[in-house]
């Protein structure tokens, strides 16, 4: 029996190989055993898609081909968690044009067509730059050359400004005082101030002069130090009046027999001033040390405008005069040899018009008008409006500030400050404050006063025609005056003044001068308001006005 089965068996297995059975005839112990290998399967079937999930999805190169199913449809192998190989068709190459060759090119480039061309070419160009050659200096040729600038000083630039008595002009009486004025200078773009005189010089006593030391009662030498470092720092030349007998009454030399003592004094401390730094020195009664001590003055003349190493800027040697005939300046300022010289010219109380226009012109055309000052008197003469009167000090302000050469103002001057009893009146300080209804008319013109200073220094510190432009008398009788300022292709400025106590028209014409002309300032904007236009054949000035006109170069 046992043989038997052993014999079966084997037919048996190889049926089951053959074919499968019925579930209901297996082996039960054959269907645990073939469950418990298919567990198995399936768990290691688990654990290799979870190492495959790791792996990046790219084709590995380890990969079946792409083969056919059963079915005949199209499968890709090599599948393994969710990566594809596929095959990407390459792109098709660009074909690059390479453009003709070199044997293709000499061939077409001898043709008779393309020589005519290239030779056509070639004759249109060098037409063409040979025309812009010559028009470039044709252009040139006919252009109006442009004038050399005229060459000139610091104090050629702006307005200087005379501070005669320094405690009168600061709230705390001393240069400290002066010092701390400096911003103020600066926005009414000053350029020189002249201080003093400060040192010490009792009344007509010359032995008790002492030039270098500065009175008490105006500071101390460190103040004067601390003066010129601020005053340097916002653009601001200190000149520094030295007139020896400045309170006296025998005469700014003192006596006669004193001059040549005073010149020899004078010359030790002209060295110990220019050392401290200050960029010139002013003198009264030049006249007479010049004439009296000429060797002497020569000394003085040398140690101011000789540059040195130690001092190589320019310093300014000051005059004053008491002179007031034209003739008369005009020989003093060639003879002294001063580079500026204030005197009476323009003290014109009882002056025409005509004669003052007459004293202008001398001066002129006799000097270079960088030697040129214009002052209607010096700094112990007064004020501007005690002079001529509040009503025209914007008048002689125009006046001062676009004649040919240096303007000199007194301190105050750009308020209409008045004497008041007194040559050195107490400045004022107080105008952007408040006041009460009775001064506030006053208030109201002073601050008009100073802005209309302010305009006209701007324009002659930044505007060429006024500021080394050529000088043309337009017109003048006895009450008005007008002329021209020009200066190359810059815009030109016509001055129009009318002194009578009635309105007066004057006719302007000429080659030089258009038709209309726009203002620039007027005394009385309410009558030529600034930018309004004005014909110049026709321009009427009511009582006391002046107004500064312009107009373009025209070529």
């Amino acid at each position: 029996m046992n043989t038997e089965e052993t014999n079966v068996e084997p037919e048996h297995e190889a049926k089951t190989k053959d074919a499968p059975e019925p579930k209901d005839a297996e082996d039960p112990v054959q269907v645990a055993a073939d469950a418990d290998a298919t567990e198995a399967d399936v768990s290691e079937a688990d654990l290799d898609q979870d190492e495959q999930e790791k792996q990046p999805m790219t084709g590995g190169g380890d990969r079946a081909e792409d083969a056919p199913s059963a079915d005949g449809e199209a499968v890709l192998s090599g599948e393994k968690n969710g990566s594809v190989k596929l095959k990407i068709p390459e792109e098709v190459e660009e074909v690059k044009f390479m453009g003709l060759t070199k044997e293709e090119l000499l061939r077409v480039a001898g043709t008779p067509g393309w020589v005519r061309t290239r030779w056509a070419l070639l004759v249109v160009f060098w037409l063409g730059w040979l025309g812009m050659l010559v028009g470039a200096v044709f252009i040139i040729l006919q252009a109006p050359r442009c004038r050399d600038l005229p060459p000139t000083n610091w104090w050629n630039n702006g307005l200087l400004y005379q501070i005669g008595h320094v405690q009168a002009f600061t709230d705390t009486h001393n240069l400290k005082g002066l010092e701390q004025k400096m911003d103020g200078l600066s926005q009414l773009k000053v350029k020189g101030l002249v201080v003093g005189p400060i040192h010490v010089a009792p009344p007509d006593e010359a032995a008790n002069l002492r030039f270098e030391e500065i009175s008490p009662e105006a500071g101390n030498l460190e103040q004067f130090r601390g003066l010129m470092q601020t005053a340097h720092r916002k653009g601001i030349s200190v000149v520094l009046d030295l007139t020896p007998n400045y309170q006296g009454s025998s005469g700014p030399w003192f006596a006669n027999i004193s001059v040549r003592n005073v010149a020899e004094r004078l010359k030790s401390a002209l060295v110990f001033w220019l050392n401290e730094g200050v960029d010139g020195v002013q003198l009264s009664g030049v006249e007479h040390v010049a004439s009296m001590v000429p060797s002497l003055w020569s000394d003085i003349r040398a140690i101011v405008q000789n540059n040195t190493d130690e001092r190589p800027n320019k310093r300014v040697l000051m005059g004053v005069t008491e002179r007031s005939s034209a003739e008369e300046v005009s020989s003093l300022l060639s003879s002294s040899g001063v580079d500026l010289l204030i005197s009476r010219v323009l003290c014109f109380r009882d002056m025409e018009a005509t004669e003052r226009a007459r004293s202008i012109q001398l001066l002129y055309s006799s000097h270079s008008q960088t030697k040129l000052v214009w002052s209607l008197r010096g700094w112990a003469e007064g004020h501007l409006a005690s002079l001529v009167g509040l009503a025209q000090v914007k008048l002689h302000q125009l006046l001062l500030f676009t004649l040919p050469g240096t303007p000199v103002f007194n301190y105050g001057d750009e308020i209409g400050l008045m004497d008041e009893g007194t040559k050195f009146p107490q400045m004022l300080w107080d105008l952007d404050e408040k006041v009460n209804d009775t001064l506030q008319e006053d208030r109201a013109e002073r601050l008009s006063c100073r802005s209309f200073f302010r305009g006209l220094s701007e324009l002659r510190g930044k505007e060429r025609s006024l500021l080394f432009g050529d000088f043309v008398l337009l017109s003048n009788s006895s009450s008005s005056l007008a002329y021209l300022r020009v200066w190359d292709q810059s815009e030109r400025y016509l001055a129009a003044f009318n002194w009578a106590d009635e309105s007066d028209v004057l006719q302007l014409s000429g080659a030089m001068l258009p038709r209309q002309a726009t203002v620039v300032l007027s005394t009385n904007s309410s009558a030529l308001p600034a930018d309004s236009s004005v014909d110049l054949t026709n321009l009427r000035l009511g009582p006391g006005q002046a107004t500064l006109l312009r107009f373009p170069y025209t070529g």
